[in-house]
């Protein structure tokens, strides 16, 4: 199953410190992150709260992962806008919605402004649309985020991916 396989790369990466607003995409990450003994699992009251933890896991020393859905993206802006300034490195896994077979109209317009608002804020986006494609866009992202003078980088696990929702 790819999700395993993603939390062991997650791992094998040293990310110590996984953030979240719970979210069904991200339900197999967040039990594993729960249950890891070796890793800080945070549930956040809101999404801009994982670019300031990433922020204070790296001034610790350590490696952390955001996972939020699409629609949290525009929850954070204001936060995301921090990250070039405060020259820290950023990586989030973002589930989308708003895009293939999405039953729920509200999704639509957050879904489609993921890439540009993260654009516009510097965050570069990788995408995987089947499951053969999540590692090595993970790996990718890990790599272009942790490497010294690392970027802020978001895999996006499209709704391709994930499976539509009706609702």
């Amino acid at each position: 199953m790819w999700q395993e396989r993603l939390y062991e790369r997650i791992r094998e990466e040293g990310i110590t410190i996984v953030s979240f607003v719970p979210d069904g995409g991200h339900k197999l990450l967040i039990e594993r992150a729960m249950a890891d003994p070796d890793v800080k699992a945070v549930t956040l009251t809101h999404e801009m709260e994982g670019v300031a933890l990433a922020a204070g896991a790296h001034l610790g020393g350590q490696k952390s992962v955001l996972l939020m859905q699409s629609s949290g993206v525009g929850n954070c802006i204001n936060m995301l806008s921090l990250i070039q300034a405060g020259r820290f490195p950023f990586f989030t896994i973002v589930t989308m919605r708003g895009e293939y077979g999405e039953g729920n109209p509200w999704q639509v317009p957050m879904g489609q402004g993921v890439e540009a608002a993260f654009a516009a804020l510097g965050v570069t986006c990788l995408r995987a649309n089947h499951p053969d494609e999540v590692l090595q866009a993970a790996s990718a992202a890990m790599t272009m985020a942790f490497s010294p003078g690392g970027m802020p980088v978001a895999l996006l696990l499209s709704q391709q991916l994930l499976g539509s929702k009706k609702f």
